[in-house]
């Protein structure tokens, strides 16, 4: 999923200051899962920006909504009968729904009440870690699972950099290494070979290097 946490509350503050009626918009997808973007986020949110605004003396009149998803036009639609009651939307879904709410209402601010971190998992309640960095050329085949693009701070094709002390990563002590993390795995599975095996110089034009990437799969266009 797409992990986020919201933004500092002054800084959304600040942000819809110049707004009078502000329509905020949260998920119900991966932002809920990570309790940054939900409807109860919204009403949190919502909440804290009228008492501030009260504070301020400053008008404020907000319309709360979570859709189903922020990222399908058929959702982002839904707004579309009211939007135009409102001067910008505040959008608690990740900047994917951000954008698709600009792109669909040009004339609409669109404002992120949160930031987009990474593509993780729980590893216990509350807490996220990165677990993809959507590279587009998966190589967990070759690393028994673990990525060496998400889970090594150097992205390190070919076994660890060096620098790793007692299985931790140099750059953070707090993180394992992800090559003692590899080797682990493949030990466990009796892959030991694998190890050894050089990899090519990664081909980074499926990775952002690219540029903005897209999937069509014409089976499923209409």
């Amino acid at each position: 999923m797409i992990v986020a946490e919201q933004k500092p509350l002054k800084e959304i503050i600040n942000m819809v200051s110049p707004f009078k009626k502000l329509l905020i918009v949260g998920c119900n997808e991966c932002v809920t899962v990570c309790h940054a973007g939900g409807r109860k986020e919204v009403e949190q949110l919502a909440a804290a920006l009228s008492m501030a605004a009260q504070k301020d003396g400053r008008p404020l009149e907000i319309k709360e909504v979570t859709l189903e998803r922020c990222c399908d036009p058929e959702y982002i639609e839904q707004v579309r009968p009211f939007i135009d009651q409102y001067e910008a939307v505040l959008s608690c879904a990740c900047s994917v729904g951000t954008q698709y709410f600009a792109d669909t209402y040009p004339t609409k601010w669109a404002l992120p009440a949160l930031n987009t971190s990474f593509m993780g998992g729980s590893l216990a309640q509350g807490i996220w870690a990165e677990r993809c960095a959507g590279c587009g050329n998966c190589i967990l085949h070759e690393t028994g699972g673990i990525c060496p693009i998400a889970r090594c701070s150097k992205r390190m094709l070919n076994g660890p950099c060096g620098g790793s002390t007692g299985g931790h990563c140099e750059v953070n002590p707090d993180i394992p290494c992800g090559w003692q993390l590899i080797w682990d795995r493949l030990v466990a599975l009796g892959r030991i070979p694998d190890y050894a095996k050089i990899m090519a110089a990664k081909d980074w034009n499926t990775s952002r290097d690219g540029g903005p990437r897209k999937i069509v799969r014409e089976d499923l266009t209409i």
